[in-house]
């Protein structure tokens, strides 16, 4: 059996429980192919939701923090966060409104946040936010340096509290709209990368990168 990540009483998922998913492959999977999390906290009461890029290493996740943002004002000991990533597969259509739903793939990941302070720490979840937006890239474009380093901040969450929510295949009528003369099924959805652009100050002489005009997710 897969490994799973056991479910609290924060993460079980409860409305719809069939669909949760506690297996790390699954909440792995689910995470790798996400460009943008969602991060919640709270300040003094006040909640407050950021989305911003992450990458998956191991059994944590790296996401980025503006050093100006009030989520890092307060991190001597960590700072407790709800981080979420969805990804949406395709619009379900059933015959009545009501049973309209999403086939998606969902991760919610609970736990304390802290800023990552090694410098080495640092360059590899940097390097690793660039190989998840295109394998490759890190090699061929300059990194960063300390200064850049310094004013970059990273902040690492240990994926031991998280669940996954999966809905997938057709709409689930009530019995008596099978017989409507309506469209029903599902309008399937994914993400595709259109023909690079190249910048305007680019020189033309350097070639587009295999992996710019070939990309696939």
């Amino acid at each position: 059996m897969p490994e799973t990540i056991p479910p609290t009483e924060r993460t079980r998922v409860m409305r719809e429980a069939h669909r949760g998913v506690y297996d790390r492959e699954t909440i792995y999977k689910t995470l790798d192919e996400g460009f943008v999390c969602h991060v919640g906290f709270a300040v003094d009461g006040q909640p407050y939701v950021i989305p911003t890029l992450f990458a998956r290493v191991g059994e944590a996740i790296y996401f980025h923090g503006s050093a100006a943002s009030r989520m890092l004002r307060n991190l001597s000991d960590g700072i407790s966060v709800c981080l979420t990533v969805t990804l949406t597969d395709g619009l379900v259509l059933a015959r009545s409104v009501f049973n309209h739903s999403m086939n998606y793939r969902s991760v919610v990941a609970l736990g304390k946040a802290s800023l990552v302070d090694s410098p080495e720490e640092k360059l590899e979840a940097l390097r690793a936010f660039t190989e998840r937006i295109l394998p490759g890239r890190w090699n061929d474009a300059r990194q960063p340096n300390e200064k850049e380093l310094k004013a970059t901040s990273i902040l690492r969450l240990p994926l031991t509290e998280a669940s996954a929510k999966i809905r997938t295949g057709p709409p689930m009528d009530d019995a008596a709209d099978y017989a409507l003369p309506v469209w029903a099924g599902v309008i399937p959805l994914h993400l595709a990368a259109g023909t690079p652009i190249r910048d305007d100050k680019c020189d033309a002489s350097i070639p587009t990168p295999a992996y710019a005009t070939h990309y696939k997710r």
